[in-house]
């Protein structure tokens, strides 16, 4: 089994009509056994800009207190919060900057930039960016969550419709991956609220 696969994860962001979805599974493993099942994969870095991380847990909790960190200095430096597509640069140069001993993390980076056009972006290990115009996944499930999301997306979905449609693909992905799971997250991102619903999903 690869390291990055130990923990277990399910990962996927969407682009709706001006706004975002990005989502999570919530089981904390090791290999088969569950440790936890109220894992934290996603993080808030502004009102406006997101990040979920998948990949080996402890990676996934020392790449997030760095970019926090990185990210209030630009605060303090430059007095306004970072462009979703500064903050995907940033990852992705931090994570090349460990290219020979690298954080097993797959990043999600999901915001809304100027005119609250959203954006959404993933790298691998080693910091080599891919963006997206409608959907990316990540994470143990992400096979299974490429095929449900090729099925039932559609473009310019709203916020409402947006949350059906990233809940049941990332549901039903994670009942196809046994070291995934344990129910969701999902956070819907527009320009002017943030809206967090927990999913139950099979416990088992």
């Amino acid at each position: 089994m690869q390291i990055t696969s130990y923990n277990g994860s399910a990962l996927v962001a969407m682009l709706g009509k001006n706004c975002f979805a990005i989502a999570s599974d919530r089981r904390l493993g090791v290999n088969f056994q569950t440790i936890a099942t109220d894992y934290q994969r996603i993080f808030q870095i502004h009102d406006k800009l997101f990040i979920g991380l998948s990949g080996l847990g402890t990676d996934v909790q020392t790449l997030f207190q760095r970019l926090k960190f990185r990210h209030k200095l630009y605060q303090l430096r430059e007095e306004r919060n970072m462009r979703p597509e500064t903050f995907a640069s940033l990852v992705s140069s931090m994570l090349y900057e460990k290219r020979f001993g690298p954080y097993f993390c797959e990043p999600i980076i999901a915001g809304l930039g100027e005119d609250n056009a959203p954006f959404i972006c993933t790298t691998d290990l080693i910091g080599a960016k891919q963006f997206s115009s409608d959907f990316v996944v990540s994470g143990t499930a992400s096979e299974s969550l490429y095929g449900a999301c090729e099925s039932m997306y559609k473009p310019d979905l709203e916020p409402e419709d947006l949350f059906e449609v990233i809940s049941q693909a990332l549901l039903s992905s994670v009942d196809r991956d046994c070291i995934s799971g344990w129910g969701g997250i999902v956070y819907v991102v527009t320009p002017d609220q943030i809206i967090t619903k927990t999913l139950k999903g099979r416990m088992d």
